[in-house]
């Protein structure tokens, strides 16, 4: 299952906000494991890196955003990504648009987000990642 983690999700596991943390740092860690991929954008990344440097200063969020973007997968940013986001009129927040096209063109069959209601237009899966824990890990040991 390809997953898309949005940067709420990478901050959370960068500057290890908890609650959240509990269940996004098992979200991540499934990356390659039980046929699970996650995928995250260019755009995600930038703002997980803006917020890790406010809290980390910059040397430790780049090694901390590197060991994220070697153990998971990111999309591409492309320009049908920028059209499409363009053309769709349900589409009113750009930044929504581009990462919900980032899933799309990867074929993510789920958003794992914090903010699910900016997704309100999304065909896919769109779950906080507490609901995705207990929809697709609970139960389920770590190997």
């Amino acid at each position: 299952m390809k997953v898309f983690a949005d940067a709420n999700i990478l901050i959370s596991v960068l500057n290890k906000e908890y609650p959240l943390f509990t269940y996004t740092s098992r979200i991540l860690s499934l990356n390659g494991k039980r046929n699970f991929e996650i995928y995250t954008s260019p755009v995600c990344l930038a703002i997980a890196f803006y917020f890790a440097e406010k809290k980390h200063k910059n040397d430790l969020a780049k090694q901390k955003i590197t060991l994220l973007c070697n153990n998971i997968h990111i999309a591409d940013a492309t320009e049908i990504s920028v059209q499409r986001t363009l053309q769709n009129k349900k589409i009113h927040d750009f930044e929504d648009g581009l990462e919900y096209y980032a899933a799309v063109e990867s074929k993510c069959g789920s958003i794992i987000t914090e903010d699910t209601d900016d997704f309100y237009f999304s065909e896919i899966e769109v779950l906080s990642a507490e609901n995705f824990f207990m929809k697709y890990m609970a139960g389920i040991k770590n190997k």
